[in-house]
């Protein structure tokens, strides 16, 4: 797996429904994300997750990306998407992207980038020991009202010999 990873608001946000960001230390040896991402996310404004979204920096569980970030392209995405893929851009060979939006993860897969989105995450957890149930995780995902396709959750769930039904 990558040394790096860099995660974008969507799926930082997904795993703080599920209390997932506490698998991301156990999975990764580094998480980061841009400021522009940690804007979006903790404004201040009690929205869902951002507690624990505050916890998990605060634990160091991810963390800010540190250095300044090179704009390489002009692309039309929101800016935690662009500054996630220019991080990718200028460490090309060490960086897996965390992303859901389609937008996004087309215009960094283009570029030659990696790019996982929640639901491979949950997988990984699953496999890795890290939760019981990765259909239960979907489930409480579903119930938010976050938004992963049919087809994504039932790709993961048959990786994880969970088929959908089962």
């Amino acid at each position: 797996m990558a040394r790096i990873v860099v995660i974008d608001s969507s799926p930082l946000i997904g795993l703080a429904i599920v209390n997932g960001l506490v698998w991301l230390p156990k999975l990764f040896d580094k998480v980061f994300l841009p400021e522009s991402v940690k804007q979006e996310v903790l404004p201040g404004k009690a929205a869902p997750g951002e507690l624990v979204i505050a916890q998990a920096l605060a634990a160091e569980w991810i963390k800010v990306w540190p250095e300044p970030i090179k704009a390489q392209l002009e692309i039309d995405l929101d800016p935690g998407e662009t500054d996630c893929i220019n991080i990718g851009l200028s460490n090309l060979d060490k960086v897996l992207l965390f992303m859901d939006e389609r937008a996004g993860r087309a215009v960094a897969k283009e570029k030659g980038l990696r790019v996982i989105g929640t639901a491979a995450i949950i997988g990984l957890a699953k496999k890795q020991g890290l939760i019981s149930s990765a259909h239960a995780v979907f489930e409480v995902l579903h119930r938010s009202d976050f938004r992963i396709s049919a087809a994504v959750i039932n790709q993961v769930l048959v990786s994880v010999n969970e088929p959908m039904g089962a």
